[in-house]
Parts: structure tokens; sequence; C-alpha cells
């Protein structure tokens, strides 16, 4: 009697995956496949193409948290499974939610009695808090106006120009006009004597952004608070402040505690923050904390009774994991104000070894202050022939990436480069990405200068000559000409032997 079997063709539990008939087929990308495959070829397969991925510790693109301790992945493992909504069902962690809101509020200086729970919940980043917080100061605003029997229709947000993009959102989203104050060359942030000038009986708010996404400076809250108070003395309005701490939010008070910008001034409302930016957690938490229950209308909480108990809810979406409160939670308490102070510290002088490695180059300005939110924004001081974004391409052969981009409007011909530097960026990294650039800018400094760069050169040169300056088509047909011509040298060169 045989005992044995043929392997067939679909029994694949003897095949290795790369052995398999998996890898030879192209992955789905837009039908789902009708077959079933085995789960280590799915895993082997998708991790692979991951593999093509930057690194996210070398992404000094971003502000985002890229590392936790072991310990804290492993609570975040253990209760990914958890639907942070269902209160009832988890009690003890919307019990951890609450001493979050209640910890940052008090981080905060909210001016709470004692025994006294904050105003305050926990968002998937501080976009969604932005939008929770822009809500509540739309509604006080319209039942304001109601009650005086005035226009409510034509909301607006003072804010500067250097605003990130979720107060856009909020404004198209909501329909509030967004009034926004320029930038100007050597000065990238809301200047609050123009903000205050724009403030007018619509407005329902004006937003201070505490860290910059440009180059991480503080906005002054302090003068913006005092230049409004005498506003609203002159006109009766009661227009508030609401501070936009999403990067500055977890520094200023370990870095900066005398520094005012938080509930000690009377017309700061609320207050977002990013948890998983400088709060130390992996993306998908933010905390927006509100000033008292004044502050936020309770016909926008919700209360709901069908997951087993009446619960109140103020989100913009509904389910979400737990495990980003937790980890929150971890982090308050493992590291506490020693901790945090500590590593806030040791990204500030990371960030000031590179920029003193930056300035031993010679060649670039420093965009960003010492002061803020630790990242160094630096520009070239002479960008004729090469541009950052070259630098920002080039840098990544060596695996970082390292964003280049304009300042908006009104300083959109000023170019920069930003690093931000995390909990995870030492010093040796910012040594060796020091090195890197001084290897890029002396691979630049041996090629050829850029094509717009030529044609710049060009111009300028006819514009000194007298010469009438050339149309935008001429410019293109001079463009495409030069590419041809360097195309066809190419393949010329290329077919030479050596």
């Amino acid at each position: 009697m045989v005992l044995s079997k043929t392997v067939s063709q679909s029994d694949v539990s003897v095949h290795s995956t790369f052995a398999s008939r998996y890898v030879r087929d192209s992955l789905p990308r837009f039908k789902m496949p009708e077959n079933s495959i085995p789960k280590e070829a799915a895993f082997q397969i998708i991790n692979d193409e991951l593999m093509l991925d930057g690194n996210p510790r070398l992404n000094l693109a971003s502000f985002v948290t890229t590392w936790m301790e072991p310990e804290c992945d492993k609570l975040i493992m253990d209760s990914i499974n958890k639907n942070y909504v269902d209160m009832d069902e988890y009690p003890v962690t919307t019990e951890l939610q609450n001493r979050c809101v209640n910890m940052i509020a008090h981080l905060f200086n909210a001016p709470l009695g004692d025994g006294e729970a904050a105003v305050g919940v926990g968002t998937v980043g501080s976009s969604e808090a932005i939008m929770l917080a822009g809500l509540a100061f739309k509604r006080k605003w319209q039942n304001k106006r109601k009650a005086e029997g005035k226009p409510y229709d034509k909301p607006n947000i003072v804010t500067g120009a250097n605003v990130q993009v979720c107060w856009e959102k909020f404004a198209r989203y909501f329909e509030v006009e967004l009034k926004e104050v320029k930038l100007r060359e050597g000065y990238y942030v809301m200047d609050p004597v123009k903000a205050v000038e724009m403030v007018d009986e619509n407005t329902i708010c004006v937003a201070a952004i505490l860290g910059s996404t440009l180059n991480g400076e503080f906005e002054d809250v302090k003068l913006l608070n005092d230049l409004l108070i005498e506003k609203n003395k002159e006109t009766g309005w009661d227009t508030p402040i609401h501070v936009d701490a999403a990067s500055g939010g977890f520094i200023a008070p370990f870095l900066y505690p005398e520094l005012e910008w938080d509930f000690r001034l009377p017309l700061v409302k609320s207050i977002n923050v990013s948890g998983h930016k400088y709060g130390l957690v992996y993306a998908g938490i933010g905390w927006v904390i509100w000033r008292s229950k004044q502050d936020l209308p309770e016909e926008l909480i919700f209360h709901i009774n069908y997951l087993g108990a009446d619960q109140p809810t103020f989100t913009l979406n509904f389910s979400k994991g737990s495990s980003q409160v937790i980890a929150q939670y971890y982090q308050l308490i493992r590291l506490g104000y020693e901790g945090y102070r500590n590593v806030m510290e040791n990204c500030h002088e990371n960030a000031m070894v590179l920029k003193e490695g930056l300035e031993k180059t010679g060649r670039f300005n420093i965009v960003s202050k010492d002061d803020g939110v630790p990242l160094v924004a630096f520009s070239l001081k002479n960008n004729k022939r090469h541009d950052e974004f070259e630098i920002s391409d080039l840098l990544r052969r060596f695996g970082w990436i390292v964003p280049a981009y304009t300042m908006p409007a009104d300083a959109q011909h000023i170019t920069v480069l930003r690093v931000v530097i995390r909990e995870d960026f030492s010093r040796t990294l910012a040594e060796r990405l020091v090195i890197d650039i001084e290897k890029v800018l002396h691979e630049l400094d041996t090629l050829p200068a850029k094509v717009s760069a030529k044609l710049a050169i060009a111009e300028e040169a006819d514009i000194q000559n007298g010469t009438v300056k050339k149309t935008d088509i001429e410019t293109q047909r001079e463009v495409m000409a030069y590419w041809k011509k360097y195309v066809s040298e190419r393949k010329s060169n290329k077919n030479k032997i050596c």
C-alpha cells in the first residue's frame, strides 16, 4: 500500500515563496483577484514592494514620530483591536483619554479648579482638532449674531499665509472666509499688527501658530492678545484667539516655560496639539483643549446610547483605534516633565549642531530661528547655477529625505530646504547629514548649470545689453532646443568607441 502522494501544482505548502507561481504574476491593481493565495506569499510580496519606500527615520521632512520604546510598541499591538468610541465596553481606555486631556490642559495652564475636569478630546491629529475648534468658534459666533438680530452668513478667520493646509480645508469645507496676512522676505510668520487690522465684526477667531511649518518660528501670541484686547474694547466685539500648537505645544512648556502663549492669555479660548509630533507618539493622535465649558457650544456634542450607555461624542469621525491614546498616556507617565524636557533639549542641541555645520560651508543662509521648533530651514546664498530642489534630489541617493519648497505669498521667490529634528535624530546623524550635503555641493559644482539657470543668466545679460525680453513661447522653444541638442550629444557620445 502506497502511503505517499504526488505533490500537485496547487499544493504550495512545500514550496518556498520565491519558488512558487505567485511571484511570477503581477499584483492586482484595480480588481480583487478571483483566487486566494497563501499567507506567506501575500506577506512576502507586499513586504518586498514596501522595501521601495523611504526609511521613516531618515525622513527629515516629517514632524511625525518615527520611534517609540519597545514596551510602548507592545501596548499598541495589544490594544490595536479596541475601538476607542466604544466607551462602555472599554471604560479604562476612556479614562486614560480623560487623564491625557487633564494633563495637557494643566500643561497649557488652563484655569481649572482643584479636581475640576478639563474640556477637551482626543482626535486623529491636529487637522481634526482644528476642524472641531473652528466649528465651536463658528457656532458660538452665529449664536451671538442671531441673538443680536444681525447677519450670520459671512464668517471669517484671520490667519497668516504660513498656516498649514488644514486651515484652508476648514475654511472651504465649512464655508468660512480665510483672511490671510501675507508674509514678506525675512519675516515668515503672521504679523500681529496686520492681523488685528484685518479683524472685523464677522471674524470668528484669529488663529496664531506656535511653530510654523515653514521655519519652526513661534508667532507672538502675547502681542496678538494685547492688541486684540484693545480692539475689542474700541469696537465692543469679543474676537477670540485659537492657538495652533500642533508642533510647538509639547515644546514650549519644557524649553520656554516663561513664554506666554497659552491659557494664561485671556483671549486664548482653545488650543490644539499633535500628540504624534513632539508628543512623541506614532501617527494618529491629536488633542484639542478648550478654556472652559462655555467655549464649546453644547449643541455640537452628540449623545448616543446604542453601544450600551449614554456616551457624549464630539468628533468628525466615529470609530477609531485606541492604541494611540494609550501610547500618549504611556509617554506622559513614562517620561514626565523631566523626560520631555530632556528630549526637547536634545532636539534643540542637535538642531544647533546641524545649523553650525551648514554655516561652516559658507553656502547657506539660515532661515529658521534658534528659538522655536527644533528644525533648520536654510537656503542657498547663490542659487543661479543650481537650486535647493537639486540638493533635495541628490540627497535622496544617500537615503535622506529633505524637502525643498517655496514660501507662501508674498515671499514665494524664496526657496528653502528644511530638516526637522526629532527625538530619534542623534548628533551623529546631524554630523553625517552635513558631510553628505557637502558631498552634494561638491558634485553640483562639477555639473553644468541647469537649463533654467542658463536661460535666466542669458536673459539677465540681454537686459543689461538693452535686448528686448523674450516671450514665454520663445523661452520655451529655447528650452526645447537646448534639450534636443543635449540628448543628441549624449547619444553620440554613447556610440563612440573608447
